[in-house]
C-alpha cells in the first residue's frame, strides 16, 4: 500500500511543489552547464544578460527574428537597461515569450508598450523631494529610506527608481552612483541628529550588490546609533539570484554578523525581498530560504501588482502560499507606481481591491499581504480600499495621508487603456481631463 501523497493531484497543495529540474539546459548556450556551475553565484553574475546581442547569442535559433526586432525597438525607448541573471532568463517561457510573466518583468517588447499616462512622474513617490541629505529619504516620522547604491543584480522593467537605477539608457540620462563612504557618513550624521528615527530601510539599487565589508560598515554604523531600533535590508536577490545565498558565504556571513550584533543590542535586522510571480520560485529559492531561516533571519516579501504577471487570483494565491511555505512573510502588494515606460504593466485600483478580497481568507492572516497604493507625490503607503473618493468610470482616485502630510491630497490614476472608449476620449482632451481631476478632488472634500 502506497500512502505517499501526490501533491500534483491536489490543487490546494500545489504551493509545496518546487521546480528542481535542470531547466537552464533548455537554453542552447547553457545546454552543457553543470548543476554545480549553475549553483555558483559568480558564474551567474559573469553570465548575466546585459545586451541584446547576448540574448541572440544565448538563445541562438530559438530567438525568432520578430522577437529580436521587438526587443531592439523596446530598448531604444525603455527607461531601464537590461540585466538578467541566467537563473531568471532560463526560467522564461521561450515558447511563448510574449505572455511569459518573467519576460514581461525583465525584458521589454516594444509591441506591448502603451503611451505613458498624462499624469506620470519620473519620481512618482516624491523620494527626491523628501531627501534631507543625498541617498536618504525621510518621510515618515520614525522611518527613513537609505539608498547606498543604484546597482542591482537584475534591472526590472517596472522599477519605480528608473530615474536613477541601472545607468543611463537611450531615453533617460541618469545621475547614477555607486558606493560612497563619505556620503554614507553624511547620512549617519543626519540620523544621529534625528532622534525620532527608529527604522531604516537599506535599499537602492539593491543591497545584494554591496560587498560584505560595506554591509558590515553600514550595519555597524546604524546599529550604534542609540535610537535606531530596526534595519530592513531590501533585496530582490533571493528571487533572482538565490545562488548567492547558497554560495557567497562572506556576504551571508556579513548579514549574519550584523543580525547577531542587532540582537545583542535588543534590536532587529531583517531582509525584505521581492517575489512578484510564482514562476520565479524554484527549489533554489527554498534552499536559499532554508539557510536564512536556520540563521534566524526574518524575511518578508513586497510584490508589485502587474498586468499579465500576477493580477489573476490563482497566481496571487499561489504566490502568497508559496512564500509562506518557504518561511517568507508576505508583507505588501503594491499597485504599480505611475512611472514612465510601465503603462502596459499597470492595473486599475479596482483590480487591486478585488484581488485583496480574494486573497484574504485563503491562508492565515499573518501570511496575507496588505495591498497598498504608494501615493504619487509622497503621501506614502495606503491600503487600497482607504481612498477618499474613487471615480471608477474615469479611473481617478483621491487619497489623504493625514499623519504623513496633513491637509494634502494625492491623486492616483488607472491606466487609460483599461477605461471605456468614452472615458479614453475624455482623457485625450487636456482641458477635460483637468476638469475631471478637479471634480474628483472636490468630491473628496478638497
Amino acid at each position: 500500500m502506497n500512502n505517499k501523497i501526490d501533491h500534483n493531484k491536489i490543487p490546494e497543495l500545489q504551493h509545496r511543489n518546487f521546480r528542481n529540474d535542470d531547466f537552464w539546459t533548455e537554453i542552447p548556450a547553457w545546454a552543457n552547464v553543470t548543476r554545480g556551475e549553475f549553483a555558483d553565484h559568480l558564474w551567474q553574475q559573469k553570465n548575466a544578460i546585459r545586451k541584446l546581442e547576448q540574448v541572440k547569442k544565448v538563445l541562438g535559433e530559438r530567438l525568432k527574428e520578430e522577437w529580436y526586432k521587438d526587443i531592439e525597438e523596446a530598448l531604444h525607448k525603455a527607461p531601464m537597461n537590461i540585466r538578467i541573471t541566467p537563473y531568471i532568463f532560463s526560467l522564461m517561457d521561450w515558447k511563448d515569450p510574449y505572455n511569459c510573466p518573467l519576460r514581461m518583468q525583465f525584458l521589454p517588447f516594444a509591441s506591448q508598450f502603451i503611451e505613458d499616462h498624462p499624469c506620470y512622474m519620473a519620481d512618482s513617490l516624491g523620494e527626491d523631494t523628501d531627501s534631507p541629505v543625498p541617498m536618504l529619504t525621510h518621510r515618515y516620522p520614525d522611518k527613513a529610506l537609505f539608498l547606498p547604491t543604484t546597482i542591482c543584480p537584475v534591472y526590472c522593467s517596472y522599477c519605480t527608481r528608473s530615474r536613477i537605477v541601472g545607468g543611463s539608457s537611450e531615453s533617460v540620462e541618469k545621475e547614477t552612483y555607486g558606493a560612497s563612504q563619505k556620503k554614507w557618513d553624511d547620512v549617519f550624521e543626519y540620523l544621529r541628529n534625528t532622534p525620532l528615527v527608529e527604522d531604516i530601510v537599506v535599499s537602492g539599487g539593491d543591497a545584494y550588490m554591496l560587498t560584505p565589508a560595506q554591509i558590515k560598515y553600514i550595519g555597524q554604523n546604524l546599529l550604534t546609533i542609540p535610537h535606531i531600533r530596526r534595519i530592513r535590508i531590501a533585496t530582490k536577490g533571493i528571487a533572482v539570484l538565490p545562488q548567492k545565498i547558497l554560495t557567497d558565504d562572506k556576504w551571508v556571513g556579513a548579514v549574519e554578523e550584523i543580525h547577531k550584533l542587532a540582537r545583542s543590542f535588543g534590536k532587529q535586522v531583517v531582509i525584505h525581498t521581492h517575489f512578484s510571480s510564482p514562476r520565479e520560485i524554484t527549489k533554489w529559492s527554498q534552499m536559499a530560504m532554508d539557510r536564512l531561516f536556520n540563521l534566524g533571519i526574518t524575511v518578508r516579501n513586497q510584490a508589485v501588482l502587474q498586468e499579465g504577471v500576477n493580477n489573476h487570483i490563482d497566481e496571487m494565491v499561489l504566490l502568497t502560499r508559496q512564500l509562506g511555505y518557504m518561511n517568507i512573510q508576505p508583507y505588501y502588494v503594491y499597485l504599480h507606481d505611475m512611472v514612465p515606460g510601465c503603462e502596459h504593466l499597470r492595473t486599475t485600483l479596482k483590480e487591486g481591491v478585488e484581488l485583496e478580497k480574494a486573497v484574504r481568507g485563503t491562508t492565515a492572516g499573518f501570511n496575507t499581504p496588505t495591498f497598498v497604493c504608494d501615493l504619487p507625490g509622497g503621501g506614502g503607503k495606503r491600503h487600497v480600499a482607504s481612498y477618499e473618493y474613487y471615480d471608477e468610470e474615469n479611473g481617478i482616485s483621491v487619497w489623504a495621508a493625514p499623519t504623513v502630510k496633513p491637509g494634502e491630497h494625492f491623486v492616483y490614476c488607472d491606466p487609460i487603456s483599461k477605461l471605456s472608449k468614452e472615458a479614453q476620449e475624455r482623457w485625450s482632451d487636456k482641458e477635460t481631463r483637468e476638469k475631471m481631476i478637479a471634480d474628483a478632488v472636490k468630491k473628496a472634500g478638497y
